[in-house]
């Protein structure tokens, strides 16, 4: 295997690697819709609600699901993996070896970044034809929220993956910012009907500022500077950190 290859040959391998773990598969891809399905079944979510400015609950949920499957996969699924392949020595061996560990860094992200983007488009396809959410009005602003907020979920994860030593250290971190990510995101409570003072304070988080984004490209507006600021600030603040921190071994 040249130098040239390799870095194509492990993203292949990689991919195969996450196709084979069903619970990788399950709470990535499908349990984000999951939710969805079953917040739609409740009758109340698909009558309008005059707190939500004549909005659905399950419309607002919508961008709540969507955001679920990346962090699932930056803060649950990434760490445990790189962190297991640091554990078993796997990238002590890469080193000696065409392929760089940078390479396998490389494939994680791309494998993880995807399933991440695959799960947000079927919450929303899923949205749509089942409970009739309309489409983002302003689909290449959401777009471009989504993808600043999978970059902002894999470096989350690459901090987690840096301060862990082991995978149970990787799982038990990734829950602990899990949980305040979600809460972040809308999960508990939309971030339309937070006080103004905690939505605000929420808005300086990384999924605070991807919720707002997000809505307001599917009310139709590009997302707003501000919130596109936050996520770019918070993804380069956590890679310079993962950078710093990461060990090989």
């Amino acid at each position: 295997m040249s130098a040239n290859t390799a870095p194509l040959a492990v993203l292949r391998t990689e991919i195969r690697l996450f196709r084979r773990e069903p619970g990788a598969v399950f709470w990535i891809l499908l349990f984000p819709t999951l939710i969805l399905v079953v917040l739609g079944s409740i009758p109340s979510f698909r009558t309008p609600d005059p707190d939500l400015g004549g909005l659905r609950t399950i419309d607002v949920y919508v961008p709540v699901t969507v955001l679920l499957g990346l962090i699932v996969g930056g803060l649950q699924a990434m760490p445990q993996t790189l962190t297991g392949y640091r554990e078993r020595g796997i990238l002590r061996r890469m080193a000696t070896t065409p392929v760089r560990p940078s390479a396998l860094l490389t494939a994680q992200m791309l494998v993880f970044g995807g399933a991440a983007l695959a799960s947000a488009l079927l919450a929303l396809a899923v949205g749509r034809l089942a409970f009739d959410v309309r489409l983002p009005e302003q689909p290449f602003g959401y777009l471009f929220a989504l993808v600043l907020t999978v970059l902002v979920a894999l470096a989350l994860g690459s901090v987690v993956c840096a301060l862990s030593r082991t995978t149970k250290i990787a799982g038990a971190v990734g829950s602990v910012v899990f949980f305040p990510a979600m809460f972040c995101a809308g999960l508990w409570a939309p971030v339309q009907t937070m006080p103004d003072g905690l939505a605000r304070a929420v808005g300086y988080t990384p999924f605070g500022a991807a919720a707002r984004a997000l809505n307001e490209a599917a009310a139709g507006d590009w997302p707003g500077w501000g919130h596109v600021g936050v996520l770019a600030v918070w993804t380069v603040l956590l890679t310079a950190a993962a950078a710093r921190w990461f060990r090989w071994e």
